[in-house]
């Protein structure tokens, strides 16, 4: 294989924009119709990740050492579509004939046979994955809406209790698939360390144009069953208590860092020590600061501090300015490790403050969940 060429070719292809994603799901729907009941009802929010993601990934095969581990657990993460062996065919033919269209004189047969042995690769690599997991765990797990709590105007707390426990550490998040939009699965991370009775917290604010999240709030009531995928993500979660924590939350990108918190507090209620933690919390309007109660709860322990920062609204008689402002603002971080959650703009915001305050780029830990994809250690915006 010839990394290069796939590289060039396949940044050939992406200058085409949506044209691309246009051809490949009209190849792929007409060749196998059967797969289109996999895909949403509405194809305007899947766009182009799936030939976006197989293009970018397929391109860089000659790291594949550094992404393999990613791709056996997207392989996992696929089990919840049902995907079987023969529709990577299907979906890998579409891809080499959407190649193909768009290179035209360029589509040799060398790029050809390049194209489909890197696609192999990432396809087997995909599919052990998936074979794996299915030796101990299920496709998805069922849940039921056992509390909804709706916050404010677009915030609500769910309290989901699966059928067979579901193993997560705090900092993790599962996709959720909601009965009022079947086949839309939207990431969202549990806002409690595990319980001994299994049931999850999970906090949710309505974005715009976002179809699971407005059902969630709006429209999904005690009683429903959703559906839940195995937890992923490494880049929000603690195994060291020895490491001083600094939490930066924006909206619901509290709920990880409140379960990395209630992990803390079991860790030094067990052993009587472990890391200082200062959780900070800020929102647009003070409504929206809609889990001070619990906050506050945890900020008489020896170890914990919470703060707020409200933005848009000068009448708070708290801090004003952006969260990762007023996180630097109080200072004397070093040593820290932080941890960041929020909206792609807040983070990638806050992370700058950070390090221009000299917290180390090492130091920093955030991730992405994006438009229905996971995407590790690049930031979190996880509902569309």
């Amino acid at each position: 294989m010839d990394p290069a060429a796939l590289k060039e070719s396949w940044a050939y292809v992406a200058k085409s924009g949506d044209d691309v994603p246009l051809f490949f799901y009209s190849h792929l729907f007409l060749s196998h119709p059967e797969v289109r009941s996999m895909f949403p009802v509405s194809m305007s929010a899947q766009r182009d990740k799936l030939v976006t993601a197989l293009g970018t990934v397929v391109s860089n095969v000659d790291q594949f050492d550094t992404v393999a581990p990613l791709l056996g657990q997207l392989g996992s993460d696929h089990r919840r579509f049902r995907v079987d062996p023969d529709q990577y065919n299907a979906v890998g033919g579409s891809l080499l004939a959407t190649l193909k269209h768009f290179l035209g004189d360029q589509w040799t047969d060398e790029l050809a046979n390049d194209w489909a042995t890197a696609y192999g690769v990432i396809a087997k690599t995909m599919v052990q994955g998936a074979e794996e997991s299915a030796k101990t765990t299920p496709s998805w797990w069922n849940a039921e809406v056992v509390a909804a709590d709706r916050r404010t105007l677009d915030v609500a707390v769910l309290q989901l209790r699966p059928e067979q426990p579901l193993p997560y550490q705090p900092g993790q998040s599962v996709a959720i698939e909601v009965p009022q939009r079947p086949r839309l699965w939207r990431y969202y991370s549990p806002a409690n360390a595990p319980r001994e009775d299994g049931t999850l917290e999970v906090h949710v604010q309505i974005v715009d144009g976002g179809q699971v999240s407005s059902a969630m709030v709006k429209d999904v009531r005690v009683g429903d069953t959703l559906r839940l995928s195995a937890a992923v993500g490494t880049a929000l979660t603690v195994d060291d208590m020895s490491q001083d924590l600094l939490l930066v939350a924006g909206g619901t990108g509290l709920a990880p860092l409140k379960a990395v918190a209630e992990q803390v507090d079991r860790h030094w209620l067990a052993t009587g020590r472990g890391p200082k933690v200062h959780l900070f919390h800020g929102a647009r309007m003070p409504w929206n600061l809609y889990d001070e109660v619990a906050m506050n709860a945890l900020a008489d322990r020896p170890w914990f501090s919470y703060d707020t920062a409200v933005s848009d609204d000068a009448t708070y008689p708290g801090r004003h300015g952006t969260v990762g402002d007023v996180a630097v603002s109080r200072g004397g971080w070093r040593g820290y490790r932080a941890l960041v959650c929020g909206s792609r703009a807040m983070i990638e915001a806050t992370v700058s403050q950070l390090v221009a305050a000299g917290i180390p780029p090492e130091d920093i830990r955030y991730e992405d969940f994006g438009e229905g994809g996971y995407r590790p250690r690049t930031d979190t915006q996880k509902d569309g």
